[in-house]
């Protein structure tokens, strides 16, 4: 894809790019709606990425264009970018990369003018993260052509500003830290509070199996206030347990913890984070010992979990979830913020056909749109191409 990014930038521009860029999107194998609690999470970058071809301006403007948008080329000044005015609209997908540029404006960076070309094959609205595959080519071409030395979490913690302070989603880290320090052929453990990392060995294959990602075609929208409920649901239940976050919550004091708070609601928000962050570390566990078939279980529990305690699950999730486990899966669950987007199935490798059959033609009855179904194995993170 690197030429085709480098060709239409020439054409697009009339001159060719410095560079191509490309940050991958990712699946969360475990660990959902748990960054913004301070807690853990099991990401991997997939193979599939956005590019980005960059050359940088003499002057303060920014022309962005998507190979993937309606829109043509949008043409933005530096010194306009601000929040509370976005590009909105055809043009409402350049809200990310400027975004970004403001991001490391806003943190005293050096960035001038650029003019930035984008073509992707990462699926929008899957729960495949996108939009931190997008911010981190960005992130990334940027501070390479000026010079500016980040690590990969300053990076990613940059991008997330972004999509927080200036698209007005209010996520944690865990789909920028993957996009930007995953590694190939391992999971990457994160811990959102501290952003220690721990690469962890993850090869389906050796063993004999296959994760199957599972794209419902349900589009999500985690900018429509859903999310931030959840968020907030969250944070003023760690406040009434008098705690700064609800990672602070341990596993074996669940119940106490629950037994004070007078909400159900938030009972049950406090009871899938916390469970959740304890299925992050089992699983690991089970990863580093080769014991992968036994994380199954784990899976679905976490995603009978995100239905009923996070309310986060959909009908399409849950018949996806329900019909590949009863196909033969391991242990299947949604994965990403939810609301749509994509489920996970961890299965033998000759179970495959049989459970991608199961699952289109569970939506077929149904008469649902058919679902996309992929294989899935851990890819490197963000990298400059040319």
């Amino acid at each position: 894809m690197s030429g085709s990014a480098q060709d239409g930038f020439r054409q697009l521009y009339g001159y060719s790019p410095e560079g191509v860029w490309a940050a991958p999107g990712r699946v969360n194998l475990i660990g959902e709606h748990t960054d913004y609690n301070d807690g853990f999470a099991l990401p991997f970058a997939l193979p599939q990425r956005t590019e980005v071809a960059a050359a940088r301006r003499t002057d303060s403007t920014l022309r962005v264009h998507s190979a993937d948008a309606p829109s043509g080329a949008v043409t933005l000044d530096l010194a306009g970018l601000d929040p509370a005015s976005p590009p909105r609209g055809a043009a409402s997908w350049a809200a990310y990369p400027a975004g970004v540029v403001w991001a490391l404006l806003d943190a005293g960076l050096p960035v001038g003018g650029a003019d930035l070309h984008v073509r992707s094959d990462v699926p929008t609205g899957a729960g495949l993260s996108s939009s931190a595959a997008l911010e981190v080519a960005i992130a990334l071409a940027l501070t390479d052509l000026y010079r500016i030395a980040l690590t990969r979490p300053e990076l990613a913690a940059l991008a997330r500003r972004a999509e927080n302070a200036y698209v007005g989603v209010p996520c944690g880290v865990m789909d920028q830290m993957a996009s930007a320090c995953a590694t190939g052929g391992h999971a990457l453990h994160l811990d959102t509070r501290s952003l220690e990392q721990r690469h962890i060995p993850f090869d389906c294959a050796a063993a004999g199996l296959r994760l199957l990602v599972i794209d419902t075609r349900v589009k999500h929208a985690l900018a429509d206030g859903a999310y931030a409920q959840r968020r907030a649901s969250c944070h003023r239940a760690a406040e009434a347990l008098g705690l700064p976050a609800l990672r602070d919550v341990p596993y074996e004091g669940l119940e106490r913890a629950l037994a004070r708070l007078d909400d159900p609601v938030a009972r049950k928000r406090v009871r899938h984070v916390v469970t959740e962050n304890e299925r992050v570390l089992r699983i690991e566990e089970l990863l580093r010992a080769g014991r992968l078939r036994e994380a199954g279980p784990l899976l679905t529990e976490g995603h009978v979990s995100l239905r009923d305690d996070y309310e986060v699950s959909c009908p399409e999730l849950d018949l996806a979830v329900s019909t590949a486990d009863a196909a033969g899966a391991y242990g299947s669950r949604m994965t990403g913020g939810g609301f749509g987007g994509s489920a996970l199935a961890l299965i033998d490798a000759d179970a495959e056909g049989p459970v991608t059959r199961a699952v289109t033609e569970a939506f077929r009855r149904a008469d649902l749109t058919p679902p996309r179904i992929t294989t899935a194995a851990p890819a490197a993170g963000a990298t400059r191409l040319v």
